[in-house]
């Protein structure tokens, strides 16, 4: 699954939010790899997105709503939207542009309220999926002006063939690595949990019990189940999220799934670690495959990507609390310019505002 057009309005807090993931040129000498559709070569997009912003601008969110989307893809149930629309007065809006395992763009428009009338609720929803086929020399922007045209031709969501993809939160993991080969993850984890914590000597599989594995330290051993520590805790923050790390990477190499957001596992991580992670992420990457990736660590801004690899979320200045979604490649329209810098300077305008944590020093006064 390609994502590449994002719309909501009155979902999930988001107010007239617009994203895009199309890019106007092809970008020489670059990095990463077949960003664009193989047999399609005009139709490109963005196969790597860096979102970085301060708190609660929806980085988070972003990856429920995608879920959500997600999930319908699965079970065609669109009334989970109804359940998170921000203002229950008010209709709900969701559109998303995307590519599966064929060439063809789909689009799903949603329109969504809840009806309150004597205690009794009822969910409306107004849903439509349709396609137009991707032709030799489309690029998104042809094709999406013939879905607004009306060309598109409907389609159920049990027909369109969509290969799989990975939800991680820093607080949960969404798949089961028991879907991964198992000696590849316990490759891929040793090697992570060793990086991580060097008192790790070695990582086995518990047999016949299903996600549980025993790690061994210098003095003792840790057993570990569905990624949670039981028994002593001795991890520390950042050695726990070791193992939603490796299911991420380990699914990468074993080709498990296409589309992957990965939101804020290296909180706790060394800046140096959670670098060589992401590249080896974006090498590994398959065909027609798709990262969103949520950090707040500046020092991704260094790594050698296309500038239209790096997303901001930031929420408007003028009290309304609105997210807005800005692309690097809007701002330094050149490769060479650097992201680092135009973070420093606050070119993207994403810098929090502190003043009220120097207010503090007043209060006492």
């Amino acid at each position: 699954m390609i994502i590449m057009n994002i719309g909501v309005d009155n979902l999930y807090a988001f107010k007239k939010f617009y994203m895009n993931m199309s890019y106007p040129k092809k970008v020489v000498n670059t990095p990463v790899e077949g960003e664009y559709l193989k047999s399609r070569p005009n139709f490109r997009y963005r196969k790597v997105n860096i979102l970085m912003g301060s708190n609660a601008t929806g980085k988070t969110t972003l990856g429920e709503l995608l879920m959500g989307f997600a999930n319908f893809l699965r079970d065609g149930n669109a009334y989970r939207f109804a359940d998170h629309i921000t203002d229950e007065r008010k209709w709900a809006h969701l559109c998303v542009d995307f590519v599966a395992w064929d060439n063809r763009l789909y689009r799903f428009t949603l329109k969504t309220k809840i009806n309150k009338e004597d205690d009794k609720e009822e969910k409306i929803c107004d849903k439509k999926l349709e396609f137009v086929s991707i032709n030799q020399n489309d690029n998104y922007e042809t094709c999406a002006k013939r879905l607004d045209e009306g060309e598109g031709e409907e389609i159920d969501y049990k027909d369109i063939p969509v290969p799989g993809w990975c939800f991680q939160y820093g607080h949960r993991i969404v798949d089961s690595i028991k879907s991964i080969e198992e000696k590849e993850y316990i490759k891929v984890l040793g090697l992570i949990m060793k990086t991580l914590d060097p008192a790790v000597k070695s990582v086995h599989k518990v047999m016949d019990v299903e996600n549980t594995y025993l790690i061994k330290l210098n003095n003792h051993s840790v057993l570990i189940q569905d990624g949670d520590v039981k028994g002593e805790k001795i991890f520390s923050s950042g050695t726990k999220m070791g193992f939603k790390i490796a299911y991420s990477i380990a699914s990468m190499i074993c080709g498990m799934h296409n589309f992957y957001y990965c939101d804020e596992l290296f909180t706790y991580v060394n800046s140096d670690i959670e670098i060589a992670c992401l590249s080896l992420m974006i090498e590994k990457l398959s065909e027609r495959g798709q990262l969103f990736f949520t950090t707040h660590n500046s020092d991704v801004a260094e790594m050698d990507l296309p500038n239209h690899s790096f997303c901001f979320l930031k929420k408007d200045k003028d009290g309304a609390n609105k997210i807005e979604y800005v692309n690097a490649s809007d701002y330094l329209k050149k490769n060479t310019d650097s992201i680092r810098n135009a973070l420093d300077n606050d070119v993207f305008s994403t810098s929090p505002n502190v003043e009220k944590i120097y207010d503090i020093a007043d209060i006492a006064k």
